[in-house]
């Protein structure tokens, strides 16, 4: 879904400029995430495994589009 908007935005910006937004938006990501289950009472076991789903979905789309749809084709 995101997948080609990330890829032109990367394109866009450079690799490195890139890549240091993406860590900031990672970084923001999980404290949304954190915030979330300490609002709700979650277990910090099930907080720690929606960081590591986040995390592999964006390992995903990093890859591109092309092997977003592999990855989708795969876990379907």
């Amino acid at each position: 879904m995101f997948a080609p908007m990330v890829t032109f935005t990367r394109n866009y910006l450079g690799k490195a400029q890139f890549n240091q937004l993406r860590g900031k938006l990672i970084a923001l990501h999980a404290q949304v995430i954190t915030n979330f289950c300490e609002y709700f009472k979650i277990e910090r076991t099930t907080r720690q495994n929606l960081i590591r789903l986040a995390r592999d979905n964006g390992k995903r789309i990093k890859h591109g589009y092309k092997n977003e749809l592999y990855f989708l084709k795969k876990n379907v």
